[in-house]
C-alpha cells in the first residue's frame, strides 16, 4: 500500500514538471513546428518507402528544432503565428518509392517541393494546389501516373514545374493558363494527350515550353506566337497529324529555339527570318514539303535540320552567311540542283570548331565549284546522283555512307606532378593556379536540357566561365570532368567543384553550392539553355554538413528552454535516484550495461568513447552510412585528427552479438598484413558496441561487379584483387598465431582502398584453428554450428559441421567465380559453381565471362577459371590448399599480357597491366589504368617458395 502510495506521488509530482517544462519551452517569443505540419511530415513519410533510412529522424523530436533531415524551415523572425513552418522540402536521389501523401496540401508555407530521381508512383495529389507559397514544384524522374490536378493552374507564386521523366497522362489542364509567375514548362517524356491549350498564350512569364515525347495531338496553336518572353518551344515526337506550323512563328522575337521534330506535320517550312535571336531549329522528321525558304537565317544559328521531309527545290545560297553555322542537315529530301561550294566561307573554322553538311539521300546532280573545304569540314553526299557522275572532281570521299559520330569526352588532367595523399580523397585542381595542388572536390551530375548547338567542344571555355560565374566561383575551381550527348538531344555532364587554393571547402561553402543548385539560382543561358540537376554529391563533405535545419529560436527562449531543462532533469534524476535505491535489490540482476566492459589495451588499437564517433558522424547521421549487414550498420566518421574511419556499429538483436564483437577485437589487435583491414580502435559503452577500421574509399568488390558499376574491372585488375585476397586469407591460415578460419569470406568482405588494393574484412565469425600440440595434427577441423552466406558455404561444412582451412578455399572459390562472371552467387535460383562448371564441361566457358571485363588472354582466363572451379570442389581433400591457390594465381599473373618484365619492389604492391595480344572479348581500354596510382606499378617477388608467399606481411611488425 505504501509502494503504491509513493508511485502516485512521483506520477503526480513528474506530471507538473512536466506541464511546467512544456510551458516554458514555448513562451512567446519561442516557436516549435506548426503542429499540422509536423502531422503532414509524418503522413508523408508513412507513404513513402524509405530502404536507405534516409527519412529515419522523421520520426523523432521536433522538425525544425529536432534536425530532421532534408527539412528546411523559415527562420523565426519571419513568422508572426508563433510557430516554424516548412520551407523546403529537399528530397533529391534518395532511393525512395511510395507515393505523395494528400497532406503535402497542409504544408501551406512551403517554397520548394523537390522529390526529383526518385521511383516515387501514384498520381499528384490535388491537395498540392493549396500550397499557395510554392514556388519550384520538382517531381522530375519518378513513376508518377494518373492526370494533372487542375488545382496545380491557381498557384499564384509558381515559378518551375518539372514532372518530366514521369508517366502522367490525360490533358494539360487549361487552367495552368492561370499560372502568371511560371517561366518554366517542363513536362517532357510523359504521356500527356489531347490537345495543347491555347489558352496558354496568356501566359506572361513562360520562357521555357518542353513538352516533347509525349501524345498530344490536334493542332499546334498558332496562339503561342503571343507568349512575350518565350525563349523555346520544343514539341518533338507529339502526333500533330494534318496540322502544319503556323507561320505566326516566324515572327516569335524572342525565340532562341523551335524543335519539332517527328511531329506527323505538313505543309510548308515557315520562313524565320522575322526571329533575329533564332540559334537552333529542328523541324526534321515530318512531312513537309515545297521549297527551303530561301530568306535569311539568323546570323548566330548553329544547327538548322530539315531532315526526313519532302523537300524540294535547290538549297539556298542564304547558308553561305551563318558564322556560327555547326551542322546543316538537309538528308533524305528532294533537293535537287547543285551542291553548294561556299557554305564554309564565312565561318571562322579555326581551332576545335567544325561543321557538318549533310546532303544524303537527295536528288543533287552537279557542283557549283570543286569542293575543297578545310579539314573540320564533312561533307554528306551519299545517296545522290552527284555520286554517280562521272567528273573531273574526285568527290567518292564525301559520299561514303558514313554516320556521324555522336560526340562525348572527358576532360585530360595529365600531369607530371606526382599523386595526391590519400589521407582523403583528394584529387588534382587541374587549372589550379598553384602547380600540383590538391584539393577534396564536390561532384555534380548536370544536364542540359535543350542547349542551342550540336557541338559542345567550341562552348567548352564559355560554359566553364558561365557556370563558375553564376555559382560565385572562379573558372578553375570548376572542372567538367566528362560530357556526353544524350537522347532528346541532351548533354550531360559530370562536374567537379574545387575550393580555391585550399585543401577543402568548409561546411557553409558547401551548403551554399548546393543551395544554388537545388533553389535554380543561378542565371539561365541563352546558348546553354534550361539545366536539370541529377545529384549533388558531397562526398567526403557528409561528415561536415548540417543535415537538418537550425531553430531559430532566439536566444532568450534558448536560455529559457536550457534552464527549464536542468531544473525539470534535477528534480527528475532526484525522484529517480530514489525509486532506483528502493528497487535496487530486484534489480541486481539486470543486463543493462551502461559503463565500460573491456578492460585492454591494445598498442596501436585506440579506446574511443561514445561521445567521439557521435561527433564524427554527425550523431551517426543518415548521410555517413556506407553500409549494412546482419550485425549492424557502417558509417563513415572523420576524427579529430583528420583521419577518415569506418564505423561498425552493432545494433540491438542482431544476427551477430558480444561474442563477435570480442572475438573481433581479440583477433584484428593480432592481425597485421597489407591484404587485411587495419583494426584502429574500438568502443564499449553506453549500450554500444562499435569497432573502428581504416577507411576503404572504393568500397567492396561486390559493388564493383555490378551491373550498375560505373567503371568495369579488367582482368588483370580482377587477378590482381584476386590475389590480394588470397595473400590474405593463406596469412591467417599460415601465419597468424594461432591459424584463423574466416568462416565469411565473400565479394561484400573485400574491401578496395584507395589504389584498389584488396582487403580482407569482417572477421566476427572467425575461428581458431585447432593447435596440433591439443587438437592432433594440423589442419583438423572445428566443429561448430555452421554460420556464413548463402552461396559461399562449403558443402561439407553445412553436411558435417566440420570447418577447416578449405572452407575458406570454397568460399574465396566463389569470389573467382564472381570476378570471372560478374553474377551474383546465388541469383534467380541459379547457383554460380554450377553453371561455370556446366559452361567449362561443355568447352563453352568464355560464354560466361563478364563482358564489361573487355579484352583479356584467354589462356589466363582458362586458368583461373580450372583453379577456381577446383577450389569449389564438394569434396575437401579435392581443392587446393591456400599456398597453392596463392603460387598458382601468381603464375596466371606472370604469364599475362603485359607484366612480364614488370621487376619486384619492397611495396608488394601488384602492376595493374592491360591486356595486349591473343585476347579474347572485347578491346576497350584498362580501368586499372584509370584507377590506380602511376607510381603503384610493382609486384612483389614472384618466387613460389617459402615465406615469398606472403609478401604482403608489413615488415615492421611482428604478428606474434
Amino acid at each position: 500500500m505504501g509502494q503504491n502510495m509513493l508511485w502516485r506521488q512521483v506520477f503526480l509530482l513528474c506530471s507538473i514538471i512536466l506541464l511546467f517544462y512544456f510551458s516554458l519551452l514555448q513562451p512567446a517569443n519561442a516557436q516549435v513546428t506548426a503542429p499540422w505540419e509536423v502531422d503532414a511530415l509524418k503522413a508523408i513519410r508513412g507513404s513513402l518507402v524509405d530502404p536507405l533510412g534516409r527519412l529515419n529522424s522523421w520520426n523523432r523530436g521536433d522538425p525544425c528544432t529536432g534536425n530532421w533531415s532534408h527539412v528546411i524551415c523559415y527562420n523565426a523572425s519571419s513568422n508572426i503565428d508563433g510557430y516554424l513552418h516548412i520551407q523546403e522540402i529537399q528530397l533529391l536521389a534518395l532511393n525512395l518509392s511510395g507515393t505523395l501523401a494528400p497532406e503535402l496540401g497542409q504544408l501551406s508555407q512551403m517554397r520548394i517541393m523537390d522529390f526529383m530521381w526518385n521511383s516515387i508512383s501514384g498520381s499528384i495529389p490535388k491537395e498540392v494546389g493549396n500550397i499557395t507559397s510554392l514556388e519550384l514544384m520538382l517531381l522530375n524522374g519518378n513513376q508518377l501516373n494518373g492526370s494533372l490536378p487542375e488545382e496545380i493552374g491557381f498557384l499564384p507564386n509558381l515559378n518551375r514545374i518539372q514532372i518530366d521523366q514521369n508517366h502522367i497522362s490525360g490533358p494539360i489542364p487549361k487552367s495552368f493558363a492561370n499560372l502568371n509567375k511560371t517561366k518554366h514548362f517542363h513536362m517532357n517524356n510523359n504521356s500527356l494527350s489531347g490537345q495543347i491549350p491555347p489558352e496558354l498564350s496568356r501566359l506572361p512569364s513562360l520562357v521555357h515550353l518542353l513538352l516533347d515525347n509525349n501524345n498530344l495531338s490536334g493542332y499546334i496553336p498558332p496562339e503561342l506566337s503571343k507568349l512575350p518572353k518565350v525563349l523555346i518551344i520544343q514539341l518533338d515526337n507529339n502526333n500533330f497529324s494534318g496540322s502544319s506550323i503556323p507561320s505566326s512563328y516566324g515572327n516569335i522575337t524572342t525565340l532562341l529555339k523551335l524543335s519539332l521534330r517527328n511531329c506527323s506535320l505538313e505543309g510548308p517550312v515557315p520562313d524565320v527570318s522575322g526571329i533575329p535571336q533564332l540559334g537552333y531549329l529542328d523541324l526534321s522528321w515530318n512531312q513537309l514539303r515545297g521549297p527551303i525558304p530561301s530568306s535569311q537565317f539568323a546570323s548566330n544559328i548553329t544547327t538548322i535540320d530539315l531532315s526526313h521531309n519532302h523537300l524540294n527545290g535547290s538549297i539556298p545560297g542564304s547558308f553561305s552567311g551563318l558564322p556560327n553555322l555547326q551542322r546543316l542537315s538537309l538528308d533524305n529530301n528532294n533537293l535537287d540542283g547543285s551542291v553548294p561550294s561556299n557554305i564554309w566561307q564565312n565561318i571562322d573554322l579555326s581551332g576545335n570548331r567544325s561543321l557538318i553538311l549533310d546532303f544524303q539521300n537527295n536528288a543533287l546532280t552537279n557542283l557549283s565549284a570543286p569542293l575543297l573545304p578545310p579539314a573540320n569540314v564533312t561533307i554528306l553526299l551519299h545517296g545522290n546522283p552527284v555520286c554517280t557522275v562521272q567528273n573531273q572532281q574526285n568527290i567518292s570521299q564525301y559520299c561514303q555512307s558514313a554516320p556521324v559520330v555522336v560526340q562525348g569526352g572527358s576532360s585530360d588532367n595529365s600531369t607530371l606532378c606526382g599523386p595526391c595523399s590519400t589521407d582523403a580523397p583528394y584529387e588534382r585542381v587541374p587549372m589550379s593556379p598553384i602547380p600540383c595542388f590538391c584539393a577534396i572536390p564536390v561532384y555534380v551530375d548536370y544536364r542540359l536540357k535543350s542547349p542551342g548547338f550540336s557541338n559542345y567542344v567550341p562552348y567548352e571555355d564559355l560554359f566553364q566561365k558561365y557556370l563558375s560565374s553564376g555559382l560565385s566561383l572562379l573558372s578553375y575551381q570548376l572542372e567538367v570532368s566528362t560530357f556526353m550527348w544524350e537522347e532528346g538531344p541532351r548533354l550531360k555532364m559530370s562536374l567537379k567543384l574545387f575550393p580555391n587554393n585550399i585543401p577543402f571547402f568548409n561546411a557553409s561553402e558547401v551548403s551554399r553550392l548546393k543551395g544554388m543548385f537545388t533553389g535554380w539560382q543561378i542565371p539561365d543561358s541563352d546558348i546553354f539553355g534550361p539545366y536539370e540537376l541529377i545529384n549533388f554529391n558531397p562526398g567526403w563533405y557528409n561528415n561536415i554538413l548540417p543535415q537538418g535545419t537550425k531553430s531559430g529560436l532566439s536566444k532568450g527562449a534558448i536560455v529559457g528552454v536550457v534552464l527549464a531543462a536542468f531544473a525539470a532533469a534535477a528534480i527528475l534524476s532526484s525522484l529517480i535516484t530514489i525509486i532506483i535505491l528502493r528497487r535496487r535489490s530486484r534489480h541486481s540482476s539486470s543486463k543493462k550495461r551502461s559503463a565500460k566492459r573491456i578492460s585492454m589495451k591494445i598498442a596501436g588499437v585506440k579506446d574511443f568513447t561514445f561521445e567521439e564517433l557521435s561527433h564524427c558522424t554527425n550523431d551517426f547521421d543518415d548521410s555517413t552510412l556506407i553500409g549494412q549487414g546482419g550485425y549492424g550498420k557502417v558509417y563513415r566518421g572523420l576524427l579529430a585528427d583528420g583521419t577518415v574511419v569506418a564505423i561498425k556499429r552493432a545494433q540491438e538483436g542482431s544476427l551477430q552479438g558480444s561474442k563477435e564483437f570480442f572475438t573481433e577485437i581479440e583477433l584484428m589487435s593480432r592481425l597485421h598484413h597489407r591484404n587485411l583491414v587495419s583494426l584502429l580502435g574500438y568502443c564499449d559503452e553506453e549500450d554500444e558496441q562499435m569497432l573502428v577500421y581504416e577507411f576503404m574509399p572504393n568500397g567492396n568488390l561486390r559493388d564493383h561487379l555490378s551491373a550498375k558499376a560505373k567503371v568495369p574491372l579488367d582482368f588483370p585488375m580482377r587477378l590482381r584483387i584476386a590475389l590480394g585476397s588470397s595473400r590474405g586469407i593463406l596469412y591467417l591460415h599460415t601465419e597468424a598465431d594461432p591459424p584463423i578460419y574466416h568462416r565469411d569470406v565473400k565479394a561484400s568482405n573485400i574491401l578496395l582502398d584507395s589504389k584498389f588494393v584488396a582487403k580482407v574484412a569482417d572477421f566476427g565469425l572467425s575461428r581458431l584453428a585447432p593447435l596440433p600440440e591439443t587438437e592432433g595434427s594440423a589442419p583438423g577441423h572445428v566443429s561448430t554450428v555452421v554460420k556464413g552466406t548463402p552461396g559461399y558455404l562449403d558443402p561439407e561444412y553445412f553436411l558435417t559441421h566440420k570447418l577447416t582451412d578449405k572452407s575458406d578455399v570454397y568460399s574465396l572459390g566463389v569470389v573467382f567465380l564472381e570476378l570471372l562472371t560478374g553474377m551474383q552467387p546465388i541469383s534467380h535460383g541459379r547457383n554460380i559453381v554450377r553453371e561455370v562448371l556446366s559452361a567449362n564441361q561443355s568447352g563453352m566457358i568464355f560464354s560466361v565471362v563478364d563482358n564489361r571485363m573487355g579484352s583479356y588472354p584467354a589462356e589466363c582466363v582458362e586458368r583461373f577459371a580450372a583453379l577456381a572451379l577446383r577450389c569449389c570442389k564438394d569434396e575437401t581433400d579435392a581443392r587446393p590448399s591456400m599456398v597453392e591457390v596463392v603460387r598458382e594465381l601468381e603464375a596466371i599473373w606472370q604469364m599475362t599480357p603485359g607484366t612480364e618484365n614488370i621487376a619486384s619492389s619492397e611495396s608488394g604492391v601488384l602492376a595493374m597491366g592491360s591486356s595486349s595480344s591473343n585476347t579474347t572479348g572485347t578491346p576497350t581500354a584498362s580501368s586499372a589504368s584509370r584507377m590506380a596510382s602511376s607510381d603503384d606499378r610493382y609486384i612483389s617477388s614472384m618466387e613460389v617458395s617459402g615465406s615469398n608467399l606472403l609478401s604482403g606481411v608489413v615488415p615492421s611488425i611482428n604478428p606474434r
